[in-house]
């Protein structure tokens, strides 16, 4: 990544490519506003031009020519998005005429922004903390209301907030714990039991944020629902259901399905990222080789397994071997085919299963709604919950889990008749390193590049 220095002017298109009816090009720094002056001809000619107004005129090219009727607004710093000068070209969507705009801008002197780099200036200024930075992409790529909804809570500060509480609650641990090291002689002395109760209330936070992971991954990232079975037992019908749509080819011959078909739906405020597979079965051909090889790699990767069972024929060994295969796995077993008379029955099941099982038939709609309550109670034991702070991100729970095995470590240590201080000082380091880490108070250039190359070119 390139990082920002003065006098470095960036400018990028800041709406996504396409045929739409507005479309806008930003540029940040400190020839934002020059730049603009000779490119736009407001049709009011004005000399001052005020700021957070939008003036409507022309923007021209090197030779004077119209490029297209545009709408300007220039932000003066401190009060915009990077604390910098930002101007917006509000234009028409076309391709073309958005290119050749940021062309002559480009030509007049800025650079072309890099992936994330208005947002990371957000936050080298100091407007945003890391965590808040982090929720503006997640803001960007929430997929239902309730992913919103936490990403928002993090854009708004909340997690950074909470964090920042704990931060500076252990950095005066830390204080007590340097200064009776660094000046014995004033004779500060320091009580195991005071810095336990200390230590006590920040550990407990850390584990309590750090249990919401699992969640609030799943509301970032989607749930991976794999629709797996034997052939023909109705897999792809059962895709083509859930998403009232005919998605998938449905056909009587088994194998039609040879590769993953996936497709996302809402559930209960979840994104559920439903993967069709092929029939589990011992391949008849190279092609259907491949499509169950695929199969079982989802299998793997899966939050949840709708394993889907023909209750128009009698129990199958093959069913049985893989479901013991699955015995760890989070499955749900699908009764499928309830409209036909039945050869299999749950008891059947729960002779080689321990997995719960619903009832269903694809054709009719029969039992989907329990199916839909069975996914949210197995997912998410009932319902989504969006209140209070939630971490969505894997890198957070990592350095949140290492913030309190460490502080769970400098627990211990005061545990000691005589408790080596010098230690205990250098865990609540630790707890303290990794909590700046999540806020960008201890972040270095390599993790600021991981974080903000996801972005996209203009925010």
């Amino acid at each position: 990544m390139i990082w920002p220095e003065a006098g470095d002017t960036i400018a990028a298109i800041s709406t996504p490519p396409g045929e739409a009816g507005i479309g806008i090009v930003r540029l940040s720094g400190p020839e934002a506003e020059p730049i603009a002056r000779r490119l736009f001809r407001p049709r009011r000619p004005r000399g001052h031009w005020q700021s957070h107004r939008l003036y409507l005129g022309h923007f021209l090219d090197s030779q004077g020519h119209v490029l297209d009727e545009v709408l300007l607004t220039l932000m003066r710093a401190p009060h915009t998005y990077t604390r910098e000068d930002v101007v917006e070209i509000h234009c028409h969507s076309g391709p073309a005429v958005m290119k050749a705009i940021l062309g002559e801008v480009l030509a007049r002197g800025a650079r072309l922004a890099k992936p994330g780099e208005f947002t990371l200036r957000a936050f080298l200024s100091g407007r945003l903390d890391l965590s808040q930075a982090e929720g503006v992409l997640e803001v960007i790529k929430a997929r239902t209301e309730a992913s919103l909804r936490v990403a928002q809570a993090h854009l708004a500060g909340g997690l950074g907030r909470r964090l920042g509480e704990l931060y500076m609650a252990l950095l005066g641990v830390l204080a007590q714990l340097e200064a009776a090291l660094d000046f014995p002689e004033e004779g500060a002395e320091l009580s195991p039991k005071a810095l336990m109760e200390q230590l006590a209330g920040p550990h407990i936070e850390l584990e309590q944020l750090l249990a919401t992971y699992r969640q609030g991954r799943l509301l970032r990232e989607g749930v991976r629902v794999v629709l797996a079975g034997r052939p023909n037992v109705g897999k792809s019908s059962l895709l083509n259901r859930l998403l009232d749509a005919d998605r998938a080819i449905v056909t009587d011959i088994p194998g039609t399905t040879r590769d993953v078909i996936e497709e996302t739906l809402e559930l209960g405020g979840l994104a559920l990222c439903l993967a069709d597979t092929a029939g589990l079965r011992e391949a008849r051909d190279r092609v259907e080789e491949l499509g169950v090889a695929r199969s079982r790699e989802r299998l793997a990767q899966a939050d949840l397994i709708l394993y889907l069972v023909d209750v128009s024929e009698p129990p199958s060994p093959e069913d049985a071997r893989t479901l013991e295969e699955l015995a760890d796995r989070p499955v749900l077993l699908v009764m499928n085919k309830m409209d036909l008379p039945p050869q299999l029955h749950a008891q059947d099941l729960g002779r080689f299963s321990p997995h719960p099982v619903v009832a269903i038939s694809a054709l009719t709609g029969q039992g989907l709604k329990d199916l839909e309550e069975a996914i949210a109670n197995l997912v998410l034991a009932g319902g989504v919950r969006t209140d209070g702070e939630m971490v969505t991100q894997a890198r957070h729970a990592e350095l949140l889990a290492r913030a309190g095995e460490a502080l769970g470590q400098g627990r211990e240590l005061l545990e000691q008749a005589e408790p080596p201080w010098e230690l205990v000082a250098l865990e609540v380091k630790e707890a303290l390193l990794a909590l700046g880490k999540i806020t960008g108070e201890e972040v270095g250039e390599d993790i600021l590049d991981r974080i903000f190359e996801q972005f996209c070119i203009g925010k």
